[in-house]
């Protein structure tokens, strides 16, 4: 059992590198296309790339018929729900990171943590005191993060802070649907959906030419493949056999890792106020992540974005 709860940990730590590194990616992404090109294609080949994993994910496991037509409709109508959330959120993101440095919107986009048990508010959901102090950690590292001392923020924060908050609702979709949908699935069409929506809008405003798509083939692979692909894939099998706190606070070593990789590849570096900032919201959001009295978190585990 040890021997397995060391290889689940190996392999969520594996997807936080994925996901931290995908940042970089994103950013070098950018230098060639889009943020709608970059989104559409990196969705799609997500998308593809998730139809082997089902297949790979359910091998050895007895039949268990062919899925009622209520459930193939729940499956679609999560997958599409999903799919508009992460259309709009990772375009938000997207955007942003065209403004402001990898490290920082790696630390702003996992606001989402803090943020989800705070949207439970509207369906009645108790917030514990632990997250309302993790909300009030994350208030004074986002001012040290992205305010300035002439009291200005980043276009690039802005668009990554609203990011954040999209992802949340995203969550929310996900944790509504996936009790009765296969994750795995749900999550191929959410990339196929997001790859489409974003392929308008990639049509009409950035006609693209396939010389610049494939100046940018090794960032869209990446995002594409590993971090949807792989990084999904490795999140689904990691957490069945570990604890669901311990894979969060995993799994949230992606914006530290988003903060190194900009560091070590793209030479991006952080004052010391803003490094500051990124330990505060770092806090608040293995704060958010601690159980209750209860023995549950307020919020759920992470996801790729």
């Amino acid at each position: 059992m040890k021997v397995q709860k060391l290889k689940s940990s190996f392999m969520l730590l594996l997807t936080a590198v994925i996901w931290g590194v995908a940042f970089v990616a994103q950013s070098v992404g950018m230098d060639y296309i889009g943020p709608f090109t970059f989104n559409s294609i990196r969705s799609l080949i997500g998308g593809f790339v998730l139809i082997p994993c089902i297949f790979l994910l359910n091998r050895g496991k007895a039949e268990k018929g062919q899925a009622s037509p209520n459930e193939r409709k729940m499956l679609l109508i999560g997958g599409i729900c999903c799919g508009v959330a992460l259309a709009v959120a990772s375009s938000l993101q997207q955007m942003g990171i065209q403004y402001t440095s990898v490290g920082k919107a790696g630390f702003i986009t996992a606001l989402y943590i803090v943020i989800v048990p705070l949207l439970g508010l509207f369906f009645k959901k108790r917030v514990s005191i632990l997250v309302w102090i993790a909300v009030a950690i994350a208030v004074g590292g986002m001012y040290l993060l992205c305010i300035t001392e002439d009291f200005s923020i980043g276009k690039g924060d802005l668009l990554v802070m609203a990011c954040a908050l999209c992802f949340s609702i995203h969550i929310l979709i996900i944790d509504y649907f996936s009790p009765k949908v296969d994750g795995v699935k749900m999550s191929c069409v959410q990339f196929l959906v997001c790859g489409l929506l974003c392929a308008v809008p990639m049509l009409l405003i950035e006609h693209p030419s396939m010389e610049q798509i494939l100046a940018a083939w090794m960032p869209l692979l990446y995002a594409g493949v590993f971090s949807c692909g792989v990084g999904y894939t490795l999140q689904i099998v990691g957490q069945r056999h570990i604890d669901p706190t311990i894979a969060s606070l995993i799994l949230s070593l992606e914006s530290v890792i988003s903060v190194l990789a900009g560091w070590a590849i793209l030479k991006q570096q952080l004052s010391v106020r803003e490094l500051f900032g990124c330990v505060l919201v770092f806090c608040a959001i293995i704060l958010a992540q601690l159980p209750q009295k209860s023995g549950k978190r307020s919020d759920l585990s992470p996801v790729s974005e």
